[in-house]
């Protein structure tokens, strides 16, 4: 009985712990936020591992971000995406086609909204810190709403506050993992940088979603 007990208090204590906050990860994931949107830039070269555990595949390929504010520059072997604040501009060189939409603000997505990289954990996510090593921290995010496609959000960042991974376990077994290789917060970008310069792309068919 006694066991049972002591057995219950743990799982209580434990579930507590877990809806909590945990301040010693808000307090780094602040100073992570505050670095990268202090910056004039963010500049990511990364990996990107997708991985279905229902189908048993990988697939891993390498890209390219530039954020600045709310406007980024995402460039990936299969399209490559500008948003200058309010308009999303997709464009696949395989088809020659560019695709031009206004985003969801409600979206919660690395490749559709990646500057929520820096904020999401202060709104409808809990936080706790994992682990930590000679090389940095992990930290958790949990969803506060049951809802989103998201188990949890896993990010890596060193002790100077820059990212190492950013990890998204969703809830139909697929894990999209960003392992950074660079990470640079010096670099200026003009804001013609994010914009879609169809002078460059005259081949491509423009399709206009926005009406």
């Amino acid at each position: 009985m006694q066991k049972r007990i002591i057995l219950f208090y743990l799982i209580l204590i434990s579930g507590t712990l877990y809806a909590q906050n945990d301040p010693v990860a808000k307090s780094i994931l602040d100073k992570f936020s505050e670095k990268a949107l202090a910056a004039p830039s963010v500049l990511m070269d990364f990996t990107l591992i997708v991985t279905d555990d229902i189908n048993n595949t990988t697939n891993e390929s390498e890209g390219t971000l530039v954020i600045k504010k709310s406007m980024y520059k995402l460039n990936l072997p299969e399209n490559i995406i500008w948003f200058n604040g309010t308009t999303t501009f997709t464009y696949a060189p395989e088809v020659e086609e560019v695709i031009i939409t206004e985003p969801d603000s409600d979206t919660e997505k690395f490749l559709t909204s990646p500057e929520l990289l820096f904020t999401l954990y202060k709104n409808g996510y809990k936080h706790r810190l994992i682990g930590e090593s000679t090389d940095g921290f992990a930290i958790d995010l949990y969803p506060e709403n049951m809802d989103t496609e998201f188990i949890r959000i896993r990010l890596h960042i060193t002790k100077d506050y820059l990212l190492i991974a950013a990890e998204y376990k969703r809830k139909d077994g697929i894990t999209v993992l960003i392992s950074v290789n660079d990470y640079d917060l010096t670099k200026k970008y003009n804001e013609s940088f994010f914009k879609f310069d169809s002078a460059k792309y005259k081949d491509a068919e423009i399709i206009d979603m926005r009406f």
